[in-house]
């Protein structure tokens, strides 16, 4: 089996890596710009919490990175995290432009490395479980040989295409998902001014074509107004931009992923950007949330 090192050892990371150790893989080292976090999961799992990038790479022959968005991207790729990488395989599961994807693959083909994108359509529970459902791209090469990594971590996945076609998908599952996000708390938001019986209202659309999966997974906590973190707002307006700068770039209107995209960037302005996606119900819900 490869070794396998870390960047990025947040909830998704950390229990991707607690995943992958307990299916018999060497984890070698992990790096988090928290380095408390880091060690106290080096500890846990018997690695090292590398200070520098560069050793991750050296220390591994996958490294697995999971970080926030296009700007720390490009910043552990130039900030180490290549050097000495001819052979290593860099599996990136953020959620991040696909023109960065294409931009770390290049570098790394210039360096002898491989990079494969594995965009993520789950949550830390999936994360955890090893039942996430991913999207890849890249080469056919790199693809085959993240396999038998990949299979231990997801339920199912798919290989989309070159570098970037992964991304080009997740953005558009994400938008798409915010947009039944915001079209349901707007729903049950309405219901409960007409003083309708929620969890029958939460019944009713299960049966009919308001139905979907963002009412199974957040529909009774926008009731209840339960919104501990799975998929924060903040990552919402972040992946709805992104698919917008897409749409930019082919000359389309998308005038439904502007109007959510818009909400969840209220969020983040209103300080609840840390709140799970469902908390968007706090914007639409009568006398939930009073603005700034």
């Amino acid at each position: 089996m490869e070794k396998i090192g870390f960047v990025g050892v947040g909830r998704m990371g950390a229990n991707m890596a607690r995943r992958l150790k307990d299916q018999g893989f060497t984890i070698t080292a992990i790096y988090d710009v928290k380095l408390e976090a880091a060690k106290t999961l080096a500890l846990e799992l018997g690695c090292e919490a590398a200070t520098e990038l560069k050793h991750v790479t050296q220390l591994s022959d996958v490294i697995i990175t999971v970080v926030t968005d296009d700007k720390a991207m490009k910043s552990i790729f130039l900030g180490g995290l290549l050097q000495r990488s001819r052979g290593k395989l860099f599996i990136n599961c953020a959620t991040i432009s696909p023109a960065v994807h294409v931009w770390v693959g290049q570098k790394a083909e210039k360096t002898g490395a491989q990079a494969l994108e594995a965009c993520m359509a789950s949550s830390i529970t999936q994360a955890r479980e090893g039942t996430l459902y991913l999207m890849c791209g890249g080469s056919e090469a790199a693809f085959n040989r993240a396999k038998p990594i990949l299979e231990k971590l997801s339920a199912s996945m798919r290989y989309i295409g070159p570098a970037g076609a992964a991304a080009q998908v997740k953005a558009l599952v994400n938008m798409v998902m915010n947009i039944n996000t915001a079209g349901l708390a707007e729903g049950l938001g309405l219901g409960a001014a007409l003083g309708l019986d929620l969890a029958l209202l939460r019944e009713v659309f299960s049966q009919t074509g308001a139905n979907s999966r963002v009412l199974q997974t957040d529909g009774e906590d926008m009731q209840n107004r339960e919104h501990g973190c799975f998929f924060s707002a903040a990552h919402a307006a972040k992946d709805s931009g992104i698919a917008l700068r897409l749409a930019k770039e082919q000359g389309l209107n998308l005038p439904l992923a502007v109007a959510t995209k818009k909400q969840f960037d209220k969020m983040v302005t209103e300080g609840l950007g840390e709140l799970d996606k469902s908390g968007i119900a706090e914007l639409t819900f009568k006398g939930r949330h009073t603005p700034k």
